[in-house]
Parts: structure tokens; sequence; C-alpha cells
């Protein structure tokens, strides 16, 4: 079968052919790829900055932003039939007996270093016809969702960061554990990139009062989509970090989806007490440097019981949570998340968007139709 593979040795990226998968095991699904999402991770693969085959190929299948349609499963697998959609997570857990984070189901917080990930590392992904994977790593999605399911990997990014701010503010120990009154927190998101808007939805949904603060002066239609579901938009151009800070009163959480490491620190100077700032980008590892004044940022840290935390990958609770606002944001803003989805591209086309320059805010590739 036909799929998009890079191969590091050759420092090739393009369409080979794959062999056909098949069903081993009792708990497996084969399911059939519909859409693929594209995103800075498999431009840097395709970059040759990291991507590692599995065992026995020279290459590797890139795509970790899956939906598909099921075809067949195993004996053991009681809730899946052909026809239903499914969304495939990335990261497999290490095989390691002592790693409690992987053999409790959560390997984003593997801590051997010792697991694989879809399409990203020695592990086949998803830019192919077929798939087979076990039963646990597969998230069932409702039929109404189809059209925008494709978004839930990027969406898993913004609820595991909501996950992790709330296990951190019950850090204080009083109220209960779910969230306590979420309409007094103000949020600014950095970015307005797919990470940067799903977040800004997900914060939104929950009941923060959210802002989008990114480069770009308006008009323009990132600024005009996210203010479409009622979130304003902020220029960096127009106004500084602290004159934002002195706009909203108070920043209670920073979610960073730019991937650029100075603007978070811009904005932490002005995080307010007891805040969080939640990085998900890994910019590339370069000689420039962004001067940050360690000395003012740690004071301030320090005697505003300040917490910095980094996030990575997500796990399927974060992909269920992502489906529970997937709903909300179908019923609520119907328009605005179809519009994430700017480019939707037949999957031979893939090298000429992984080699080129985005167009637009999210890139899909179209793999095969539904029937």
């Amino acid at each position: 079968m036909k799929a998009v593979a890079v191969n590091p040795a050759r420092r090739k990226v393009g369409v080979v052919d794959h062999p056909a998968p098949a069903l081993r095991a009792d708990a497996e699904v084969r399911f059939r790829m519909l859409e693929v999402g594209i995103c800075g991770t498999d431009r840097e693969i395709c970059s040759f900055a990291y991507g590692w085959p599995p065992a026995g190929f020279e290459h590797m299948v890139l795509g970790h932003e899956g939906l598909g349609v099921v075809l067949e499963a195993g004996a053991g697998v009681a809730d899946l039939r052909p026809g239903d959609l499914v969304v495939p997570t990335v990261r497999r857990p290490c095989p390691h007996a002592h790693c409690a984070p992987c053999r409790a189901g959560r390997p984003d917080f593997c801590v051997t270093g010792d697991f694989v990930e879809r399409g990203i590392n020695r592990v086949h992904g998803f830019m192919t016809e077929e798939v087979v994977e076990d039963r646990a790593f597969l998230v069932k999605v409702p039929p109404a969702l189809r059209d925008i399911a494709v978004l839930l990997e990027p969406l898993s990014v913004a609820e595991k960061g909501l996950e992790q701010y709330w296990n951190v503010q019950n850090r204080f120990g009083f109220g209960a554990p779910a969230p306590p009154n979420p309409r007094d927190k103000k949020c600014v998101v950095l970015g307005a990139g797919p990470i940067g808007i799903l977040g800004a939805m997900a914060f939104k949904a929950e009941g923060f009062d959210v802002v989008c603060y990114s480069r770009s002066r308006k008009p323009n239609h990132k600024a005009e989509l996210v203010e479409s579901f009622g979130v304003p938009y902020v220029s960096s151009e127009e106004v500084s970090p602290r004159g934002l800070a002195e706009q909203l009163g108070r920043i209670d959480v920073v979610y960073e989806g730019v991937g650029h490491g100075h603007i978070a620190y811009d904005v932490m100077e002005h995080l307010g007490l007891n805040g969080v700032v939640i990085l998900t980008g890994i910019p590339p590892d370069h000689d420039k440097t962004h001067l940050v004044k360690t000395d003012r940022l740690m004071r301030r840290m320090v005697l505003n019981n300040q917490i910095v935390l980094g996030t990575v990958n997500a796990g399927r609770n974060a992909f269920e949570n992502g489906l529970r606002h997937m709903e909300q944001f179908i019923a609520r803003w119907p328009e605005a998340v179809r519009q994430i989805i700017t480019g939707r591209v037949d999957l031979r086309h893939a090298p000429d968007l992984l080699l080129g320059r985005p167009r637009g805010i999210k890139e899909v590739l179209t793999v095969s139709a539904d029937s």
C-alpha cells in the first residue's frame, strides 16, 4: 500500500510502497485511514532534525494526527465494529516494570525514555492507507464529529495542560477536586496557530476569561476566527506584555502555543499570584539567545508561588476529554472550529506540504473516503 515516509539515511521524503498490516492478536483493530493532520513536528522530522525508523526499516511512515474507520476487530474487542470512527493516540509505553507511569497507562509521563511514538520515534505513523493498532490506544469518535475529529490529537495538548493546571492548583488543599470557579481566572493563550486556537477554545469552554496574544496585527484571518468565538485577540506588535497585564489586571495562567521561548518568558514576568505557565512548544535548538533576567524572574516566582510546567504528548484521558470539548465546540462555535482546517489535500501531495511553508492554519491530508 502507499504511504508517506521519511528515509533519514538517504535524506528523502516521499510516497513509498509499504507492507499492508494484518491482525495478529485478539485485542487488535485494523482500520482505514481517512485523514491525517500535518504539524510542525512532521516538518521538523522531514528536515532530519530527529525521527528514527522502526527496526528493520530504512524508512518511517510519518503522521501522528489521525482519523480512521474500522475495517475489522479482533475477537477480544467487544466495543468496536466495522464502520466505527477511531482516533489513535501517539505514544506507546516503555517495557520496563519499574516505570510506574507506563504501567498505569500514562506513557506521556514515562520515566525511562524508552517509549516509542507513532510517526515520530521508532514506530510507523498514520500517513498510509491502513493501520493495525491495539484497542487500548484507540479512542472511539461519535459520527457527529467526523469533519473535525482529526483535530483531536492537537486538542489533546490543551487537554493535558488543563488537567495539569488543575492538579497544580489543587495543591492548596482546600476546595473540591473539581475546578473551583474558573470564571474568575484569566488565561492568556500565546499564539493563534492550531495549538493556540484549540487551547483558547478548551480554556473558554471550561469558563476561563481568555485572551489570545499573538504577533500579527489585525485585521487577519486568525484574529477574526478567534474573536468569532468570543476570545479577544491582541497583537504583540501593538501591545507589550506589560501593557497586556495592565489591561487584564491579573494573569492567572499562560498557555503557550507558539513555540518561541522568549515570548513565554516576556509574558511570564507579569504572571499573577499563584499563577501557572504551561509550555507546549519545542523551539529549535540553536545558538541564538534571548536574554532572560533570571534573578528578577526567580524572585517573582518565589514571592508569588508561581509554577512553570512543560507538557509533552498526552494520555488517553486527554483525548477522551477532548471529545467532550469537541461536542461543545460543535454546539457553540461550529463555524469557528471547522475553520481551523484550512485545507484538505490528497495524500499524494503530502511531500509538497511537508517540505514547503505552512499554508493557512491546519493542513490535512485526505487518505481515503468514508465508503
